[in-house]
C-alpha cells in the first residue's frame, strides 16, 4: 500500500556568495544550495539550515516540495537531491533541489515500511529479515508516495517470503525494482553456541581418594617423598 503526503513549502533566497566563500555562510547557519533540472538554468540559492532539516526529515528525497524563491512569483516544484553532511558534526553542508515538470514522470527510490505482526516472530518460530529498505519507482512527481507499506501478518513459518512483485501499488506508479527481489522473509533463529569449560582429568586412587592426573601415587608401604626445606 502506498502512502501519499501533503505538499510541503520551503522559502529560499538567491545566493551571490559562491566558491570557497560559502564557508562564511555556514558559520552564520546559512545553507548553500542549488536549483537545477531539465530545460532550466541552474540557480544558486541559500536558506536557513535550521529550517531545512525539519523539511528534509519530513519529505526525504521522494517528497514533492514547493520551493518559493524570493522575488519570484511562482513556486518551483522540486525534489531534494544530494544533501552533503559534515562527517563529524552531521550538519548539512550543501543541498541540491531538482526542479521537475509535473507532467513528466520521474524515477526515484521510495522507502519500504513493514507493518503488522508476523506470527512466526510472535511465536518465536523464526526471525524477520528485511533485505530491501527501499524500492525504485517511476511516477509523476505529484503521485510519488511517501512510503510503501508492506503487511507482514501473512508470514507464519520459516521460509515464508514477500516478493516485490506481490506488493499492491497505486495506479500511475510503476515499481522498477526486480519483482523477484525479497522484501521480507522468515529465517530460522540464530543458534547459540554452547561453550563447554575444560574439566581437569582426575584419577581415583585406592581408598576412594581423588588425586590430580600426573601426580605420582605411592605404592603400598611407600611414603611420599618429603619436601626439601630450604633454609
Amino acid at each position: 500500500m502506498t502512502v501519499k503526503r501533503e505538499k510541503t513549502k520551503l522559502s529560499v533566497e538567491k545566493r551571490k556568495t559562491v566558491g570557497r566563500e560559502v564557508k562564511f555562510l555556514r558559520r552564520k547557519g546559512i545553507l548553500p544550495a542549488n536549483i537545477y533540472g531539465k530545460k532550466i538554468k541552474s540557480l544558486a540559492v541559500q536558506l536557513s539550515a535550521k529550517s531545512f532539516l525539519p523539511v528534509l526529515k519530513e519529505v526525504g528525497e521522494t517528497g514533492l516540495l514547493e520551493l518559493k524563491v524570493t522575488d519570484e512569483e511562482n513556486v518551483r516544484p522540486v525534489l531534494i537531491h544530494s544533501v552533503q553532511f559534515h562527517p563529524t558534526s552531521g550538519e548539512p553542508l550543501h543541498a541540491d533541489f531538482y526542479q521537475v515538470d509535473l507532467k513528466e514522470k520521474v524515477t526515484t527510490k521510495v522507502p519500504v515500511e513493514l507493518i503488522g505482526e508476523s506470527l512466526a516472530v510472535k511465536d518465536k518460530i523464526g526471525i524477520l529479515i528485511q533485505p530491501l529498505s527501499e524500492v525504485e519507482v517511476e511516477a509523476l512527481p505529484a503521485d510519488l508516495p511517501e512510503k510503501i507499506e508492506v503487511d507482514i501478518s501473512g508470514l507464519k513459518t520459516i521460509g515464508d517470503t514477500i516478493l516485490v512483485e506481490t506488493v499492491k501499488i497505486a495506479e500511475g506508479i510503476k515499481i522498477l525494482t526486480d519483482g523477484k527481489e525479497v522484501l521480507a522473509k522468515i529465517e530460522p533463529p540464530a543458534k547459540e553456541e554452547v561453550v563447554i569449560a575444560p574439566v581437569a582429568e582426575e584419577v581415583t586412587a585406592e581408598g576412594g581418594e581423588t588425586e590430580k592426573a600426573g601426580e605420582e601415587t605411592p605404592k603400598a608401604g611407600e611414603k611420599k617423598p618429603e619436601e626439601t626445606k630450604t633454609e
